[in-house]
């Protein structure tokens, strides 16, 4: 396993995050401690979850099932860099969501109790909450860092301008401030490189892939649906784009058995090399998948490989950041 800084910090991690997204909902509670013993067999120390995960039982079910895998021992805390988040709504009364410094702190013991553990290496924020002022949203996380609840803060979902107004407020507070935002980007869905990446880029904060296979749509989608072998290909995300990209799927997989490789992994080696990348978050179901990803990052895609994937999936503007009136 390769291991880079997370952003600007010290903090080192894996160059893929483990998601949790299906930990114990399309994987049983059984898988998926094989699952977290796979990853942390192969050298995955980064870890990413959520407050409302596992909704489809209960909301904080899979911070719950992460609990009881840590308490298995065998440092499997003391190993694993484990990012949690907070901001969707946990409950149905107004103050249950969002980034007040009530919900912040309340939303951090909760998940910590979940967790069974003492503390979270990185606090990110779900989404960005305008109606949250930066100084209470600092003050609040500032707290829980001279708590020792948690060691450093993410955010995920935000949008460059979010990354910038974070930072400047931290500063003027001489504090660390954001270290990693956790954005969708894939083939597909390219908007970060326009304005996410150089933000992120130029303040030193880590970037961290979600959906980087498009919920299933760049896992030969085709084929499985073909094969009456797709799930998730079949619902969400993946089902309303296959839609609209068919033709470009169809020539993608085309290409991809030119190359003899799976399209997953060819999906997930150009998200790994593209630049501000720190590392794609997966989400597997099976150790199967989870090991055709680490393969993923083995594979070097060649400069033709590249510039068909950029003509069959052109990135916004042409590629670069976003246009400036002046340049100089």
């Amino acid at each position: 396993m390769r291991y880079t800084y997370l952003g600007r910090t010290a903090l080192k991690v894996s160059q893929v995050c483990l998601g949790t997204l299906n930990l114990g909902v399309r994987a049983g509670e059984d898988e998926s401690r094989t699952l977290l013993d796979t990853a942390l067999d192969h050298g995955i120390n980064f870890l990413d979850t959520a407050n409302q995960y596992g909704w489809q039982k209960h909301k904080g079910y899979t911070e719950e099932l992460l609990g009881t895998w840590f308490a298995q021992g065998g440092g499997r805390r003391e190993k694993v860099v484990l990012a949690t988040k907070a901001g969707n709504p946990m409950d149905d009364w107004p103050n249950e969501s969002g980034l007040s410094a009530r919900h912040l702190i309340a939303s951090c013991e909760a998940s910590l109790r979940r967790l069974g553990t003492d503390w979270i290496d990185v606090y990110q924020m779900h989404h960005v909450d305008r109606h949250a002022p930066w100084d209470e949203i600092w003050q609040a996380m500032d707290v829980l860092v001279q708590q020792g609840k948690i060691r450093y803060v993410g955010s995920s979902n935000f949008a460059g301008w979010h990354l910038a107004e974070a930072q400047e407020t931290a500063h003027r507070r001489h504090t660390l401030g954001l270290v990693s935002e956790q954005s969708i980007y894939n083939l597909i869905t390219r908007h970060i490189e326009l304005e996410v990446i150089p933000a992120a880029q130029r303040y030193g904060i880590a970037v961290i892939a979600w959906s980087p296979l498009h919920g299933g749509l760049l896992s030969g989608a085709l084929r499985k649906l073909a094969d009456n072998t797709a799930q998730k290909t079949a619902q969400g995300r993946a089902a309303q784009a296959l839609t609209i990209h068919h033709d470009t799927i169809a020539a993608y997989e085309k290409l991809c058995t030119s190359l003899g490789t799976d399209p997953a992994e060819v999906a997930l080696a150009w998200v790994a090399s593209r630049p501000g990348i720190t590392a794609p978050a997966i989400g597997p179901r099976t150790v199967a998948q989870l090991e055709s990803a680490l393969s993923a990052l083995e594979l070097t895609l060649s400069p033709d490989t590249l510039g068909e994937l950029d003509r069959l999936f052109p990135p916004i503007g042409n590629g670069g950041p976003g246009p400036e009136a002046w340049a100089w």
